[in-house]
C-alpha cells in the first residue's frame, strides 16, 4: 500500500511523500492498533520490520511464516522502506509488539534507528537488528537491541530469537 503524507515546510511549502507500507497479517485479523493498554495483551502480535531493501523484507517476512514456535495465535508483519515511514506509523499509536531493522539499510541504519527507538520511545518494545559483518556486533550491543542476527537471514534462527523475544 502506497500512502501519501504531506509534510509542511514553513516558508518552503509543502513536501509530499510516497511511503510504501505492506501489512501481512498471518491470521486475517482486523487491524490492531496501538493503544498502550494493548501492548502485551492476547491479541496477535505485531511485527514492525524495517530495510530499505526489498528483498530483506520479503526475506524477514518469509522466513516468520505464518506461526512461529510456540505460537498459537499467529502474528501481524508490517514492513517499512523508510524509516521516515516507521516513525509516522509510530505517530499514529499502533501496535508494536517488536521492532526488526536492518543494520545495513540506508540512508538511515536500523543500529542508529534502533538507538534512537530506545531512548525516544517510553517502554520500546524489544528491537532484534540484522547485521552483515560480525564487527558490528559492538555496533548492535550500543544500539540497545535486545537480539542480533546476520545476513544471510536463517529462518530457523529468526524464529526462535523472536519466539523468545515475543514472550
Amino acid at each position: 500500500m502506497v500512502t501519501e503524507v504531506a509534510f509542511n515546510n514553513g516558508s518552503q511549502g509543502t513536501t509530499l511523500i510516497n511511503m510504501e507500507v505492506n501489512v501481512y497479517d498471518s491470521i486475517n485479523a482486523a487491524p490492531v492498533y496501538g493503544d498502550p493498554e494493548l501492548q502485551g495483551s492476547t491479541l496477535a502480535p505485531v511485527i514492525v520490520v524495517y530495510s530499505d531493501d526489498q528483498s530483506v523484507r520479503a526475506a524477514v517476512t518469509a522466513a516468520l511464516g505464518k506461526q512461529l514456535p510456540g505460537e498459537t495465535r499467529g502474528h501481524k508483519v508490517v514492513d517499512f522502506a523508510t524509516a521516515d515511514a516507521l516513525r509516522l506509523y509510530l505517530t499514529e499509536k499502533r501496535k508494536v509488539d517488536l521492532f526488526i531493522l536492518d543494520g545495513e539499510a540506508v540512508p538511515e541504519g536500523g543500529l542508529g534507528l534502533a538507538h534512537a527507538l530506545k531512548d525516544e520511545l517510553v517502554g520500546c518494545p524489544p528491537i532484534m537488528v540484522i547485521i552483515q559483518r560480525p564487527q558490528d556486533s559492538w555496533l548492535a550491543k550500543w544500539s540497545g537491541a535486545e537480539a542480533v542476527i546476520s545476513h544471510p537471514i536463517d529462518p530457523f534462527t529468526l524464529g526462535s530469537k523472536v519466539a523468545e523475544l515475543l514472550k
